[in-house]
C-alpha cells in the first residue's frame, strides 16, 4: 500500500490548468468535436422550419438513413509498420487544386439557415483551399459569391428552367464571374415529397404564422438576424411568392430535359461540366462515353426519390464499369472524414458535403463552417494516418470492405 500524506499545495497548483474563459460562439464551437455535435447546436439555435428544411428528406426519409448507415457499415484494413507521419490531403480535381478531398455541395436557401448564408460557405471554402458550389436556388448572387471567394475555386450548379433564356443567362454570368465548373443537375424533374416542410407549413419566402413566431421566440438571435438583414429571397429566381419548395420546382424547373439539353449547355459553357444526380451504372457509363468531364453519384441527399440507390454502394460498381481514370464524385450521407476516406479508397475522385456544412453554418455562421471543415480535415488526417497511408493516391479498395446489410433479392 502506498504511504498516505497530506497533499502539498505546491503540487496541487501544478495540476491546475487554467484556461482563458471563452463565451458565446467561440465556446460552443470549441466544444463541437463532430459534425453530429454541430447538428445538435444547430437544432437548438434554429427554428424548426428552417432546421427541418436542411435536416429533412423525402417521404419516410429512408434514403438518407440508408446512405448514412452505408458509411457506418464498413470495415477498414490498416497497414502496420508503414509510418504516415506526414499526410498529404491535397489533390487535383477537374483541372484545379483542392487542399482536401471534399468541397461544399450546392445547397439552396442558405441564408434561411443563418444570415451569412453562401457568403460564409464561399469564404470558408476559399480559406480552406477547397471548391464552393453555388446552387441555382441560392440566396446569394453569383457575383457576390465571387466577391466572397475571389481567389478560390467557385462552381455553379444548374437546374434547367422552363425559361431557357434565364437558364442560359445564369450560365453566362457564372462563366463571366470565373466559375470553372458547372454541375448539370438531372434528378429534379419534380420536387420530392419533403413531409417535414409540409407539416411545418414551410414556404418561400417563409410565412409568419403563430406557430413559426412561437417557435422563433426562444431563438431571438435568429429572429434578430432575420429582421435586420436584406429580404430573404432567391438570387437567381423570380416569382416565388408563397410557394412551397415542391410547388416552386414544378412551376420553374423543366421536367422534360434530355441529353439534347445537356449538349446545348456543353456548347455554351467554357469550363468543365459534370452531371449531378447519377443513380445507375448504365447512366454513368452513357455519360462518361459522351465525354462529360465528370459525374456525381447522388440521390440529392435523399430529398427527391425515397428508397433511391445508395451512392456509396453504387460507387465501386460504377468505377469498375467506367474505369479508374474517369472522374466519379459522390455525395449524400457524408458526416465524418472517415466517410470521405472510404469513398476515395473505393475509387471516388472527390466528395461533396451539404448538410455537414449547413450544420456548421447554423451553429455559428462563418466560424461554424470553418469548424465543420476543420473537424472533417482532422478526421481525414487521423484516419489516413491510422491506415498507414501518406497520400490520397495510396488509398486502395483493399483498405475498405463494405459490409452487407441490404442484399438484392434475385
Amino acid at each position: 500500500m502506498p504511504r498516505r500524506q497530506l497533499p502539498n499545495p505546491k503540487d496541487v497548483f501544478e495540476y491546475l490548468q487554467l484556461r482563458r474563459p471563452q463565451l458565446g460562439r467561440a465556446a460552443r464551437l470549441r466544444k463541437a468535436l463532430t459534425i453530429a455535435d454541430l447538428r445538435a447546436i444547430a437544432k437548438r439555435r434554429t427554428p424548426a422550419a428552417a432546421f427541418d428544411y436542411t435536416d429533412g428528406a423525402a417521404e419516410a426519409e429512408v434514403s438518407i438513413r440508408r446512405a448514412r448507415q452505408a458509411f457506418e457499415d464498413i470495415e477498414f484494413h490498416p497497414d502496420i509498420l508503414r509510418p504516415a507521419e506526414h499526410v498529404d490531403t491535397s489533390l487535383e480535381i477537374l483541372g484545379g487544386p483542392s487542399s482536401l478531398p471534399f468541397g461544399i455541395a450546392p445547397t439552396g436557401f442558405a441564408r434561411l439557415m443563418q444570415t451569412e448564408g453562401e457568403v460564409a460557405g464561399a469564404g470558408a471554402a476559399g480559406a480552406a483551399g477547397i471548391p464552393f458550389t453555388l446552387s441555382t436556388m441560392g440566396t446569394t448572387s453569383i457575383e457576390d459569391v465571387r466577391a466572397a471567394n475571389p481567389n478560390g475555386r467557385n462552381w455553379f450548379q444548374l437546374y434547367v428552367m422552363r425559361d431557357r433564356d434565364a437558364s442560359y443567362d445564369l450560365v453566362a454570368r457564372a462563366a463571366a464571374a470565373g466559375f470553372d465548373t458547372l454541375h448539370f443537375t438531372v434528378d429534379t424533374p419534380i420536387g420530392g415529397n419533403r413531409m417535414r416542410d409540409t407539416r411545418n407549413g414551410f414556404s418561400i419566402p417563409p410565412a409568419l404564422t403563430l406557430r413559426t413566431v412561437l417557435d422563433a421566440l426562444p431563438r431571438p438571435w435568429w429572429w434578430f438576424d432575420f429582421l435586420t438583414t436584406p429580404k430573404l429571397e432567391f438570387a437567381s429566381l423570380t416569382s416565388t411568392e408563397g410557394a412551397t419548395v415542391a410547388e416552386l420546382i414544378g412551376k420553374v424547373f423543366d421536367p422534360t430535359i434530355s441529353y439534347a439539353e445537356l449538349d446545348t449547355i456543353r456548347e455554351i459553357w467554357p469550363g468543365k461540366i459534370v452531371v449531378k444526380g447519377v443513380q445507375t451504372v448504365p447512366d454513368a457509363v452513357a455519360l462518361i462515353d459522351r465525354g462529360v468531364d465528370g459525374i456525381v453519384l447522388s440521390n440529392h441527399g435523399g430529398r427527391q426519390l425515397d428508397r433511391a440507390p445508395v451512392p456509396f454502394h453504387l460507387l465501386p460498381k460504377v468505377v469498375r464499369e467506367v474505369g479508374a481514370d474517369a472522374t466519379v464524385m459522390i455525395d449524400t450521407g457524408i458526416m465524418n472524414g472517415a466517410d470521405i476516406v472510404a469513398s476515395m479508397a473505393l475509387g471516388a475522385k472527390f466528395t461533396l458535403i451539404g448538410r455537414a456544412y449547413l450544420y456548421g453554418l447554423m451553429a455559428g455562421g462563418r466560424a461554424g463552417v470553418d469548424r465543420a471543415i476543420a473537424i472533417l480535415r482532422s478526421e481525414i488526417v487521423r484516419t489516413m494516418t491510422l491506415l498507414g497511408v501518406s497520400s490520397l493516391e495510396e488509398l486502395e479498395p483493399r483498405h475498405v470492405t463494405q459490409l452487407t446489410r441490404l442484399v438484392p433479392v434475385d
